[in-house]
């Protein structure tokens, strides 16, 4: 591997694990992804730091849990001072660049990439604030059961215009960075909103499979308890006014499922143009997601929660040196992108981050070694909730913690659906125990839940002033210098074209 090798992470919105065929879904047909896995090391058990877009993401690029950062839900703002995995590698000396969503909130939307490519596909601005003080209101702008109703095949939609964009823009980028001058090392990350909701796709990849192959739900909603969180959910996201047959869960996951091909599509042809250009010699290609989709799952859509499909979502690093078809079975998480990273940009080397990081290098488990008594912590604070949700994972266990409901204990290696509420079982009580005073010495929940509030109180006060009167948004402008772009009086024509060519030409100019 080069010293510093080129990165490339590449991100899918709201996927699971589980959707995947790399993770045991059989019926997906995703043969890019599939086959990234097997050239690389694939972890079995990934977390996000929390289930729901925005504060996934900001925490995965921090490298920090939500609460360390302020990351409470999808209108929070990302701080400017918080050195994020871009700062770190462009200070190392890579060219940084962003290509699609990040979600980020706030006026700072570059956060430490030199360049961005696209605008973002979601609003940078307060107005999708919660209100934890009024948790019987639902907001008109939150999720509903359109999505689900009106699944099925489009020929355009809002993410399709986005993505496709996404795309084409990654691509050119690429080209653009093979045929650069500049010395410099890029970590590029390429994001796409697929196969989040709404579930609309296109109908020749909805034609890859027959609706009858559609899988239902392997839990349904009367096979388990309501729990008090998961009824918030089916609160906010209106769930309960509609009643959903088994052809609407069936309709909107066939779409959900050819949104995945469209995504592994997207995918393959960035790593054939890496492969054309020669770059995959020298790229770590890392392809993840922010969170998972319940997809009907006992009652529940979306994500918001901390069950598998809601929060393990898949995480698949190759390049040169790391072991082909590696497996790592044990717990880790979306916060350790950050320092592993910054292991393999300084070769294997340490780095002293300037502020406290909750990941931790995964540089040993890409050698094969097993943590066998990592614990996985998560975060959550968003709608639905009533107070701040701590999730917890160690070996086959997970417990998810919150004063405002009863503890949740699951042991995912002889209950993988987690249907089984272990916390009242006195066989698990010594393990039940152990997480709470873990989840005791985390934080001090009744501090965590003033923060939320006043960070709440303050944003719906600012949206509200700034939706009065003259509008300036901080949503990303894209920025191109067309001047530059093609061809221009002030360039000398054979100088454009020769830099332009790929691969260079013979004759230099």
């Amino acid at each position: 591997m080069a010293a510093q090798p080129n990165i490339l992470l590449l991100m899918a919105d709201q996927l699971p694990a589980s959707a995947l065929p790399a993770w045991g879904q059989s019926r997906v047909h995703s043969p890019r992804i599939d086959s990234l896995s097997e050239q690389g090391v694939t972890f079995d058990a990934c977390s996000c730091a929390a289930p729901l877009c925005a504060p996934s993401r900001f925490s995965l690029m921090a490298g920090s849990l939500p609460s360390r950062i302020g990351a409470w839900d999808n209108a929070c703002e990302f701080p400017a001072e918080v050195p994020t995995l871009a700062h770190y590698l462009r200070a190392e000396g890579y060219q940084t660049s962003l290509v699609g969503k990040m979600h980020f909130v706030g006026p700072d939307q570059l956060h430490g990439f030199e360049q961005r490519l696209t605008t973002d596909i979601y609003p940078a601005d307060f107005g999708w604030t919660p209100d934890w003080r009024h948790p019987g209101v639902r907001p008109d702008w939150y999720h509903n059961m359109l999505s689900v109703l009106q699944a099925g095949p489009c020929y355009r939609s809002n993410q399709l215009d986005f993505d496709d964009e996404v795309g084409f823009a990654a691509r050119r980028h690429l080209y653009d960075l093979a045929r650069s001058t500049d010395p410099r090392p890029f970590f590029t990350t390429v994001s796409w909103t697929h196969p989040h909701d709404p579930y609309a796709a296109l109908p020749r990849l909805m034609d890859r499979y027959r609706e009858d192959d559609i899988p239902l739900p392997r839990t349904r909603r009367e096979d388990v308890p309501l729990d008090p969180h998961s009824a918030r959910l089916r609160a906010v996201s209106d769930m309960e006014r509609h009643l959903l047959t088994d052809e609407h869960v069936r309709r909107a996951r066939h779409a959900y499922f050819a949104n995945i091909s469209y995504v592994d599509e997207q995918v393959g042809a960035v790593l054939d143009l890496l492969e054309e250009t020669g770059q995959d010699r020298d790229t770590i290609v890392i392809f993840t997601a922010d969170h998972g989709d319940m997809l009907g799952e006992r009652g529940l859509w979306y994500k918001m929660n901390w069950f598998e499909d809601s929060c393990r979502v898949p995480l698949v690093m190759r390049g040169p040196g790391l072991g082909a078809g590696t497996r790592v079975p044990g717990p880790v998480s979306s916060l350790d992108l950050l320092p592993t990273l910054l292991s393999l940009a300084r070769d294997g080397g340490d780095f002293s981050p300037v502020t406290p990081i909750d990941g931790v290098s995964l540089v040993p488990e890409l050698g094969g070694a097993i943590r066998a008594d990592r614990t996985v912590a998560g975060e959550y604070c968003g709608e639905g909730a009533l107070a701040p949700q701590l999730m917890l994972r160690r070996g086959p266990w997970k417990w998810v913690g919150t004063p405002s409901d009863p503890d949740q204990l699951y042991h995912l290696g002889e209950d993988p659906t987690e249907r089984v509420n272990r916390a009242q079982d006195p066989a698990a009580a010594a393990v039940l125990e152990a997480f709470q005073a873990q989840g005791r010495a985390h934080w001090d929940t009744g501090l965590v839940t003033g923060r939320v509030l006043a960070s709440q109180d303050r944003r719906r006060l600012i949206h509200r002033a700034q939706s009065q009167g003259r509008h300036f948004p901080w949503d990303y402008q894209p920025r191109e210098d067309a001047s530059t772009r093609f061809m221009r009086n002030h360039l000398v024509l054979d100088d454009l074209e020769f830099r332009s060519r790929l691969p260079r030409a013979r004759e230099v100019p």
